[in-house]
């Protein structure tokens, strides 16, 4: 017999965690179906692991900056099992009974397996029926994308799930795609050791970014003995001995022992593309930016609407999506979806780049300071960051900012609700920043963007 709840839930990672913390004590039912783990992507094998990793490498670099600022001698021996432990650790060893204990207790129904939407009320898991009363929300984000290159599907390959809870340091290391994850895994294994070539097919990698954050990048990557190639996309892929060979289109070969690919993600589709809902062009569940309603009663929350693939935004989808659950006019706004990619230096950016302003017919007005050329900037020993302001002229308001610099991802939550609520600038030119904390580079730069606003 079929089970029924006011709410089924496909995806239990952070958006179904925040639905259901969201119903709770809300006198509605909830069933989460989770085919792997609770926590999803991100507890497991993204953001947690990998900063993770990232940060046992930055202590690496740390120790070797000592010699410029502290020490005449520094030596270390990299414990590449320590690391991999640690980071495993972080992972919850993959045991996700925490997790599901903690979701259970907001009284909402675990249902382990692959849940498939088969009607616009109806999910089935392992022969069983789950019908939703209510509302069904549908949570269950993306995988990795593997491009149709040749000869790819005939070797063996890492994708971030391998890469973010490494079991070995590769010795040579090549990179298949220069967007965050795959730079930010080319630097820490860098820095442990491994020799590390990005491949990226296109013009520049993080090209998500302003234009100025790969020029500055590369230098920083580059003294890590990172190797970045551009504009040459690789056509095609074999196994040599023990080698991953990559054929690029200009004729040059790349090998290594280890292939990452990070070529980007691919929706889940394959759950509930049998009920007929609507998709993007990229493949991406179509919703309501504002209401996250796909349907009337069936919502999208966190990567699989396509809107941005964070943690953070997924969260708040799952906030959205049970206040409107709840009877609650709740609308999501997406103009202030802040990101950050933790390489060191950290790059930060919020809202709108220069050239998409522009393509929206704003006049734009831009202020660009270097954080390296400020006090902390010296304390630091810092060189070669930006932090770029994107100005609408007419309004007087913040519409974009990227940051170059160590604790990017810190100082922007200023940025963040300057954009969110377009607090004028001159308000903005008025605020006091601690001296000489990174963030102080904020004043000077918003007191030039106010002379040049209206």
């Amino acid at each position: 017999m079929p089970q029924e709840f006011d709410v089924v839930c496909l995806g239990g990672g952070v958006a179904g965690e925040a639905i259901a913390g969201g119903l709770k004590d809300s006198g509605f039912s909830l069933a989460v179906v989770e085919r792997e783990l609770v926590g999803g992507e991100c507890a497991y094998w993204g953001c947690v692991p990998s900063k993770t990793f990232l940060r046992s490498a930055e202590t690496i670099e740390e120790a070797g900056r000592a010699r410029t600022l502290a020490a005449s001698r520094v030596g270390w021996d990299v414990d590449f099992p320590k690391v991999s432990k640690r980071v495993l650790w972080m992972a919850r060893d993959l045991d996700d009974r925490n997790a599901a204990a903690a979701l259970e207790a907001t009284g909402a129904k675990l249902v382990r397996g692959a849940g498939t939407l088969v009607d616009l009320r109806t999910v089935e898991v392992g022969g069983e029926q789950l019908v939703a009363r209510r509302a069904v929300v549908i949570a269950n984000g993306g995988t990795a994308a593997i491009p149709p290159i040749e000869g790819l599907d005939k070797v063996q390959y890492w994708t971030n799930r391998q890469a973010a809870i490494p079991r070995e340091l590769p010795g040579r290391l090549v990179v298949l795609g220069g967007g965050a994850v795959g730079v930010e895994l080319a630097q820490g294994f860098a820095r442990l050791g491994s020799k590390v070539t990005i491949v990226e097919a296109g013009p520049r990698f993080l090209a998500l970014e302003e234009p100025e954050v790969g020029a500055l990048m590369l230098p920083h990557l580059q003294d890590d003995g990172v190797k970045i190639l551009v504009g040459d996309p690789c056509v095609a892929v074999e196994k040599q001995a023990s080698d991953v060979v990559l054929h690029l289109k200009s004729g040059a070969v790349v090998a290594g022992d280890r292939l990452l690919v990070a070529t980007g993600r691919r929706p889940n589709f394959e759950a509930w593309k049998p009920a007929g809902l609507t998709q993007t062009e990229r493949g991406w569940l179509k919703v309501d930016p504002q209401t996250l309603e796909a349907r009337d009663g069936i919502y999208g929350a966190g990567d699989i609407t396509g809107i941005a693939g964070f943690t953070h935004l997924a969260y708040y989808h799952g906030q959205i999506v049970a206040r409107r659950i709840r009877g609650k006019d709740a609308r999501a706004d997406h103009i202030a979806v802040p990101r950050v990619t933790y390489t060191d230096p950290e790059v930060a950016s919020v809202g709108l780049s220069e050239q998409t302003a522009r393509d929206h017919g704003i006049d734009v007005t831009v202020v660009k300071v270097d954080p390296a050329e400020t006090a902390r900037g010296y304390i630091h020993d810092f060189h070669g960051g930006t932090l770029k302001l994107v100005a609408d002229r007419e309004r007087g308001v913040l519409i974009g900012a990227t940051l170059v610099t160590p604790r990017a991802g810190e100082i922007l939550g200023e940025l963040v609700v300057a954009v969110k609520i377009a607090t004028p600038i001159r308000t903005l030119a008025d605020v006091i920043h601690p001296y000489p904390a990174f963030n102080r580079v904020l004043g000077a730069a918003f007191e030039e963007l106010a002379t040049k606003v209206g």
